[in-house]
């Protein structure tokens, strides 16, 4: 019998080498830990990977995969354990899809303490429950003291595509227009201002939220949705260039009308950031047919996570495939592709 049978100390032990070799403290670990919140009927199967059930009869498989390196681990709103779920959520629902089952891979640093692991996995749970979306299988790995910082997630998420369903960045046609589910780069302005120990009379929390039940919403109208787009690293100016050279057009958006929270503003002209590039993980771009419009927005906007929605633009005929901006002060600047990383470990 070795120490490892012992009940882990998860309000003051830490991760060790062993729980990553693969005999019994990794078996503990798992069970003790993963599997005591993320447990469900598949995940209970053991093996080295799931046995799930098909989906409705022609509807197609989505695959979408995503790490997440966020630092610091915890932050106003969030923490890497929703912010794992939520991503790869999002990526699926993007494309159209019904957000079936995930996946998730650790690699832990040893020295991490268990009850902040279980803080991070309680948090994945919890996110895991409320999209229900289940975690149906997993590894994990550790590194040595040092070479790691505390924890990094892997996860996978498949969907279910309805055949006939067509949305993705190639989509986008002259005169569509163009919105956005609500405020710009409150999770990057979340992570900095934790980072930095910075004040700010109101508080900046991450927007950090699986956007599946507003892309429901949103296609419930029978709008004709060209593109779905969650503006991640890089923001809404990354995403809309993405787009643009996906498609062979150009963009034109509004700096009036971007939504923005007086507090990430604020910050952004503090930190000298431009607000266009910052990370968001709880909004939509939605590029739709301009006839549909007005019908997206007001379904945006009556859901909870799109209170905020807005008309911030549209697509031109552009060879160039240029995003540019009319600005406040009457004139056009490029938004042009980030170049660098304005702000490094965001999700």
């Amino acid at each position: 019998m070795t120490r490892y049978l012992r009940p882990l100390n998860l309000k003051h032990g830490c991760v060790e080498i062993a729980h990553g070799a693969g005999g019994r403290a990794t078996a503990q670990l798992v069970a003790e830990l993963f599997a005591r919140h993320l447990g469900n009927e598949w995940l209970a199967q053991g093996d080295d990977g799931a046995v799930l059930p098909a989906p409705a009869p022609g509807e197609r498989l989505v695959m979408a995969t995503d790490s997440h390196v966020v630092s610091p681990l915890f932050f106003p709103g969030g923490d890497i354990g929703c912010l794992a779920v939520h991503g790869t959520i999002n990526d699926v629902a993007v494309m159209g899809a019904r957000p079936l089952w995930l996946s998730a891979a650790f690699i832990l640093e040893e020295g991490l303490a268990l009850a902040d692991l279980e803080r991070i996995v309680e948090s994945m749970a919890a996110a895991a429950r409320e999209a229900r979306v289940p975690v149906v299988t997993g590894d994990t790995k550790v590194v040595e003291r040092g070479k790691g910082d505390g924890v990094f997630i892997t996860t996978t998420g498949v969907g279910a595509l309805p055949a006939g369903r067509r949305i993705g960045g190639q989509q986008a046609r002259p005169g569509d227009a163009v919105l956005v589910s609500g405020t710009l780069g409150d999770h990057g302005m979340a992570i900095m201002s934790e980072r930095e120990g910075l004040g700010f009379a109101t508080p900046i929390v991450s927007d950090t939220a699986a956007l599946h039940g507003l892309v429901e919403a949103v296609l419930a109208t029978g709008a004709d949705i060209r593109v779905l787009r969650d503006p991640t690293r890089g923001g809404l100016g990354t995403t809309l260039n993405e787009i643009a050279s996906q498609s062979g057009v150009g963009v034109l958006i509004e700096e009036a009308a971007l939504p923005l929270n007086p507090a990430v503003a604020a910050a952004c002209e503090f930190l000298g950031l431009d607000p266009l590039y910052v990370a968001n993980e709880g909004k939509l771009v939605l590029i739709c047919a301009e006839a549909d419009a007005e019908r997206v927005l007001a379904a945006l906007r009556a859901h909870p996570l799109g209170r905020r929605a807005a008309r911030i633009g549209q697509v031109l005929e552009d060879e160039h495939h240029f995003v540019q901006m009319a600005t406040t002060m009457g004139g056009r600047r490029m938004v042009d592709w980030l170049c660098g990383d304005q702000l490094p470990r965001i999700c």
